[in-house]
């Protein structure tokens, strides 16, 4: 009989947290991080189970920790579904349909990628399809894609920063789980999703599916929007993880030299970052805060700042004037009617 702790709706005690964590990765827990990842977790383990759980096979830990093994052994989705096959208690018409979204749901859990989305609603993340052959061939695919934007006359100078950008151009960072989502800017180029999980990016280990390289340069990406050897930008930026389910690591994710920010050291992120580097290059001040923060133009700064001095110095002596103006009226009112 299944222990109610091993149920996918209940949160994993620590001994099976540790057995996850040696499955999934092979090394220890590390408590500083790990909390966004099981918060993470928890939520898709809760999506996949809606509606009392009809759109899913998985019903406990153990089952996701099988389907990874499967996964990681380089099992092809037709043998996997082979596996699970006999595990069906009951009569099913979608047992092919309930067995993908395991395996769905296994590997998003193992590699923070979505792979399946949430019937009969819409989540607004992408999604990797995969219907067939191995995992680590799927993931090939996907991120062996060449850059295919120039990147000329783009540099990534050190005020090219997260902070910044919602400074200068108005872009919010938006945390996300999803690494396919990564830089990926919506609502008209205003908001700019962040894969903050560093914690989860370092404990990947030299036999996880995700590519090496990938791994690396997501987090010289987080490295180069969130330095961390700026403290202004590390206050800034607490508070959010405070607030949100980040990854208290985001602030940890190191800093970049010049030699690093060169922008053809990026391959799998080089278009987003240079779409988002052209919106932070052409963004002009457009309310009070964003011209007292934006000195990128010291000329166009100092001339707006001077006019603003000006303009409420004239309207300051013009309003004192009106005033001496109305008192003298009023005292000379005030002297004939004596």
């Amino acid at each position: 009989m299944t222990s109610p702790a091993n149920e996918l709706f209940n949160t994993p005690l620590q001994p099976l947290k540790q057995e996850i964590y040696d499955v999934f990765w092979g090394q220890p827990i590390r408590d500083s991080g790990s909390e966004a990842f099981w918060i993470f977790y928890a939520r898709q383990c809760e999506y996949a189970l809606h509606e009392d759980g009809i759109h899913v096979q998985a019903r406990t830990h153990e089952d996701i920790i099988e389907v990874v093994r499967l996964l990681k052994a380089g099992c092809k989705r037709s043998e996997i579904r082979d596996v699970l096959r006999p595990r069906f208690r009951e009569t099913h018409n979608n047992k092919e349909e309930l067995m993908d979204r395991s395996i769905n749901l296994a590997a998003n859990l193992l590699l923070m990628i979505n792979f399946d989305d949430v019937p009969y609603s819409f989540s607004g993340r992408h999604q990797l399809l995969w219907h067939d052959g191995t995992l680590p061939a799927c993931l090939q695919a996907h991120f062996s894609h060449p850059p295919a934007l120039g990147h000329e006359g783009i540099k990534f100078q050190r005020v090219f920063h997260a902070m910044n950008l919602e400074r200068f151009a108005g872009v919010q960072i938006v945390p996300t789980s999803n690494l396919l989502d990564h830089l990926r800017l919506t609502h008209d180029d205003t908001r700019v999703h962040v894969f903050h999980h560093v914690s989860f990016l370092r404990v990947q280990s030299k036999d996880s599916l995700l590519p090496e390289k990938l791994v690396e340069e997501t987090i010289r990406t987080l490295a180069l929007l969130f330095p961390s050897d700026d403290p202004v930008m590390k206050r800034h930026y607490r508070m959010m993880a405070l607030e949100s389910t980040c990854d208290d690591q985001l602030l940890h994710a190191g800093f970049l030299v010049t030699h690093d920010r060169q922008v053809e050291k990026f391959v799998y992120w080089h278009d987003r970052l240079v779409v988002l580097k052209q919106i932070f290059d052409e963004a002009t001040p457009k309310t009070i805060s964003q011209w007292w923060f934006d000195r990128r133009n010291g000329v166009q700064w100092y001339t707006f700042w001077i006019a603003i001095v000006v303009l409420t110095l004239t309207l300051s002596f013009g309003l004192i004037q009106s005033v001496e103006g109305a008192l003298q009226v009023y005292g000379t009112f005030r002297g004939d009617k004596s």
